[in-house]
């Protein structure tokens, strides 16, 4: 789960963090308000949304007091943001953080990860901050610096003032820098995070420390001991057939092919799409309907995929293990009588009751394309979907 910049901030300064003064307006008289109540200087208004480079496409504003503030605000709230990470299709700015702009000597980025190569929680530092730490790691990848936390003794003080050292802080900045550090490692382990990042963690021209921009990303599955970051998220940031897959214990990420994908088991999933794309297709979602699931689960993943106007063929790849293939298949059938396929379906199933569950496609009398195995499955979906009108 991901959260908007100022909540990552009320939070790091929960853990100590400096932040910069601020708020966050949803109307323009609430950024004119909080302009006012802030120290004299330049106001910078943030777009909020969880997506990153908004800067660079006009979601970062500095204006010079509450009616610029007010004036911005009303051209920001309500636009349509596109970066590179959004897609196309952009986020709508609801909300906009305004805070007291801060004149920066030294931009550094600091955060925290999870290193499953080593099985660690590593927190990194680089003297390159202000830059995606992607970026870094492929063009300058010994500019990043890491300390890995013990699990069993977690991360120590003398990890801490090694890194701050390391990255150079000022010797009257490196035991702040040194908890800082401390921090964001408290703060990814109480709160059962994936990902806590400050970039740029900023050294001001008067020699303070203030963490400029924040992200932090949590653990779905460790949801339900955090009731109160559960209360963070926004449903406006998530696209809304993942949401709706969400309510009913569905795995579901949108993408953006043609070929609608029903799966049961992550691997399988993720196996299913290297297989359409080594075909020549496309996958429209990843789709993991899991271990057991109903007939009404089955039924669900069809309405979801189905929504998604793009989809010109479905593939259901089923692997009998926990879950029942004839349980599969009878959803599939009464899902397709139900809420009708609209688009054609070619059919996989191996494993527990396989015999079964081809029986009861067969015994339908529904237009199902059953394959063998998965290169049969593969090479009639293609000539399914090249068989369609408009296919390029």
């Amino acid at each position: 789960m991901n959260i908007h910049e100022y909540q990552a901030k009320a939070i790091f300064q929960e853990f100590g963090v400096p932040i910069p003064e601020g708020g966050m307006a949803e109307s323009p008289l609430e950024a004119r308000e909080i302009t006012s109540s802030l120290t004299r200087g330049k106001i910078a208004l943030k777009a909020q949304i969880h997506a990153g480079g908004r800067g660079k496409a006009g979601g970062v504003r500095v204006v010079d007091g509450p009616k610029e503030a007010e004036n911005t605000a009303k051209e920001m709230l309500g636009m349509t943001l596109v970066t590179p990470q959004t897609g196309p299709e952009g986020k709508v700015v609801r909300k906009i953080l305004v805070e007291r702009a801060v004149d920066l000597a030294r931009e550094i980025y600091a955060g925290v990860t999870v290193d499953r190569g080593k099985r660690r929680v590593v927190v990194m530092g680089s003297e390159a901050g202000g830059v995606e730490i992607e970026q870094v790691a492929r063009e300058t990848p010994e500019k990043i610096l890491s300390e890995r936390a013990d699990p069993a003794i977690g991360f120590r003080a003398f990890q801490a003032f090694r890194l701050a050292k390391g990255l150079g802080f000022p010797s009257n900045l490196v035991r702040q820098g040194a908890g800082i550090l401390s921090a964001l490692y408290r703060l990814f382990v109480t709160l059962d995070c994936t990902l806590v990042e400050i970039n740029p963690l900023g050294i001001t021209s008067d020699g303070e420390m203030v963490a400029i921009d924040g992200k932090v990303n949590f653990d779905d599955n460790a949801l339900f001991r955090h009731q109160e970051i559960r209360e963070l998220d926004d449903p406006h940031e998530a696209e809304a057939l993942e949401r709706e897959a969400s309510k009913h214990n569905l795995n579901y990420i949108k993408l953006d092919g043609n070929v609608g994908c029903m799966v049961n088991g992550a691997g399988l999933a993720m196996a299913t799409m290297d297989l359409i794309k080594l075909a020549g297709g496309e996958p429209a979602n990843f789709l993991d309907v899991g271990g057991g699931p109903t007939v009404e689960i089955v039924k669900k993943g069809f309405q979801i995929i189905l929504a998604d106007p793009n989809v010109r063929v479905i593939l259901v790849n089923i692997f009998g293990g926990i879950s029942r293939c004839d349980v599969l298949a009878e959803g599939v059938v009464q899902a397709t009588r139900a809420i009708g396929a609209g688009v054609p379906l070619v059919i996989r199933l191996e494993g527990t009751n396989a015999d079964e569950g081809r029986r009861i496609l067969k015994k339908s009398e529904l237009d199902f394309v059953t394959a063998t195995n998965l290169d049969d499955a593969a090479q009639k979906l293609m000539s399914v979907l090249r068989n369609q009108p408009g296919w390029i």
